[in-house]
């Protein structure tokens, strides 16, 4: 059954890989260990915009990760869904023991808040790339017993210019006061739910501090020890943080 699946597959898929363009395969083996999250941690853009959240990110955006979530975003290879929320998992579970994510029995339910596309991009590419991830995502959580859940709580609420071509600044004054939090959303985030911002890629962090601005202008983000975290699948590898270990005596 799984051969006959692949042969179909590749009649209405992209038949060459999309990170490296072997053929026959939508992602091969080498692409897909690229998105395993073994260089999974925490990362930080410098200059640090104000507000920032504690970010974490999967992989290092270069190279077949580069072209992987190009071609979701941008070419509509939307099956690629699949291995990048799986990636992004790896990167919100990230924060497990930190106040990341619960398992069974845990406190309370974690839910992937995605950055919104602006209408006129959905409508262009057909779909929202962020959210799609963070739904394949929240699966890949559940199977693994977390208690977690996609809640598009996040809108925009003025037009924005394209990011494309900005620096860092341009950025943050572009992106300024443009999100807001939907009505109802305290709804969909009950007390004790962890929220954990979600996108596909960080690069000056202006798009995940503007988005954790509007979760905590709404005062979604409350109890004791509660803190808002962000999870991303790649990030520049410039951005990623060393973390010194202790030796061991």
């Amino acid at each position: 059954m799984r051969g006959w699946w692949q042969e179909f597959a590749g009649l209405v898929l992209p038949v060459d890989c999309a990170g490296c363009g072997a053929v026959r395969v939508l992602v091969c083996a080498e692409c897909r260990d690229a998105l395993s999250g073994a260089g999974e941690g925490p990362v930080r853009p410098s200059p640090r915009p104000a507000g920032l959240p504690v970010v974490r990110a999967a992989a290092v955006y270069e190279g077949a990760v580069r072209s992987l979530l190009l071609a979701h975003k941008e070419r509509g290879a939307l099956p690629l869904a699949g291995v990048l929320g799986a990636a992004l998992a790896v990167a919100v579970a990230g924060g497990a023991g930190r106040g990341g994510v619960s398992g069974p029995g845990g406190a309370g339910e974690v839910a992937l808040v995605p950055v919104p596309s602006a209408r006129r991009q959905v409508r262009a590419r057909g779909h929202d790339p962020a959210r799609r991830i963070a739904l394949a995502a929240a699966g890949r959580l559940r199977r693994t017993g977390v208690r977690a859940r996609v809640a598009p709580v996040l809108g925009l609420r003025r037009a924005v210019a394209d990011q494309a071509g900005l620096g860092a600044r341009q950025r943050r004054e572009n992106l300024a006061g443009a999100l807001a939090v939907r009505r109802g959303a305290r709804a969909l985030l009950p007390d004790g739910t962890r929220i954990v911002l979600v996108d596909d890629l960080v690069t000056t962090g202006a798009t995940l501090a503007e988005a954790a601005r509007a979760v905590r202008a709404a005062g979604l983000v409350t109890g004791p020890g509660a803190a808002l975290r962000a999870a991303v699948v790649a990030a520049p590898a410039d951005s990623f943080r060393r973390i010194e270990r202790v030796p061991r005596v």
